[in-house]
């Protein structure tokens, strides 16, 4: 009861200081920066649940990022469809072609599993590019409208902001559900031994195509979310670099930690914009934080801060002692 209390204490603080943040952040970048943390979390929260949770790695996520932005994209300026509408179709086709895709390649599993992965997402980049007179190509596809309620239109950075980080908590209170509930430890379950979890009835194949269904699923939101917001999208920012970032995201916030998987978007989205004042050195100074990160913490930042905090009040008190 005491742990349940303190998950929603926690995600209530959360949610407060996402409303307060605009209040204190003026800038516009800034704005626009949070814009950008919010839809890398919910791609990381997607990863993470079939990575950290279900143990079953995927190399193709920036895939199912850009087929929901471009299945939104295409929908709303060639066909004139809602927005919302082409949304929900967006979320609904990936969910579906990720269900059915599963069946076959979640049959292999480690180095096998990732190389399959990663070809999915390098045929979907390659039809990003090649299918010129619907996506436009290399040149990207522009024209995508903004998203509006009832004739309020999220066509500025604070609307924006508001826009994309109610779709983020609520993914977030969903999953911090889902990880919570008898499907979770089942996830947890087939993480730490496939056929222990078969012995004790868990149908481990469905189980990891669903959850490989409902990661696409968030992802292909989180596409449709940034084609209406930046309403211009391109090939190159769904290759196999932004599908490596995405797993990189999740180890350096923690495997199976749902804020873990905000940890890691945020540092890694804030990160590079900082280094941008290194110029031509910023990509060693980021390679050589990650491999501090990985050496001194290897549980990830929602493990590491704290342990952190826990051995310098030791050393504190130690020290303490030994001057009385």
């Amino acid at each position: 009861m005491f742990s349940k209390h303190r998950e929603i204490f926690k995600f209530l603080s959360l949610v407060l200081v996402v409303l307060i943040t605009p209040l204190l952040v003026h800038e516009g970048y800034l704005l626009n920066v949070l814009i950008f943390v919010g839809i890398h979390t919910i791609l990381s929260l997607a990863l993470n649940l079939l990575l950290g949770y279900a143990g079953q790695i995927s190399l193709g996520q920036a895939g199912f990022f850009g087929l929901g932005a471009y299945i939104s994209g295409i929908l709303t300026t060639t066909h004139a469809i809602n927005p919302w509408i082409a949304m929900l179709a967006a979320a609904t086709i990936v969910t579906t072609l990720a269900f059915f895709v599963g069946f076959p390649i979640l049959k292999l599993k480690g180095h096998y599993l990732a190389m399959a992965t990663l070809g999915l997402g390098i045929i979907i980049y390659i039809v990003f590019n090649e299918a010129v007179d619907r996506t436009g190509g290399p040149s990207g596809l522009s024209g995508i409208p903004n998203l509006s309620i009832a004739g309020y239109t999220f066509n500025t950075d604070l609307k924006n902001y508001y826009l994309i980080w109610t779709f983020t908590l609520v993914a977030m209170g969903l999953s911090l559900n889902l990880v919570h509930s008898r499907i979770g430890r089942a996830l947890r379950a087939i993480h730490d031994s496939e056929v222990a979890a078969r012995v004790m009835g868990v149908n481990a194949r469905v189980l990891k195509v669903q959850i490989f269904a409902l990661s696409a699923g968030l992802s292909a939101i989180a596409g449709s979310l940034y084609a209406h917001t930046m309403t211009f999208i391109a090939p190159a920012s769904f290759g196999f670099n932004f599908s490596v970032e995405l797993v990189t995201m999740v180890i350096i916030g923690g495997l199976a930690s749902i804020y873990g998987s905000l940890l890691g978007a945020a540092l890694l989205t804030v990160l590079p914009e900082m280094l941008r004042a290194f110029q031509d050195y910023d990509i060693i100074v980021y390679g050589l934080l990650l491999v501090l990160m990985t050496m001194f913490m290897p549980g990830g930042l929602v493990k590491g801060i704290p342990e952190l905090f826990t051995s310098i009040r030791a050393r504190a008190t130690r020290k303490v002692k030994t001057d009385a």
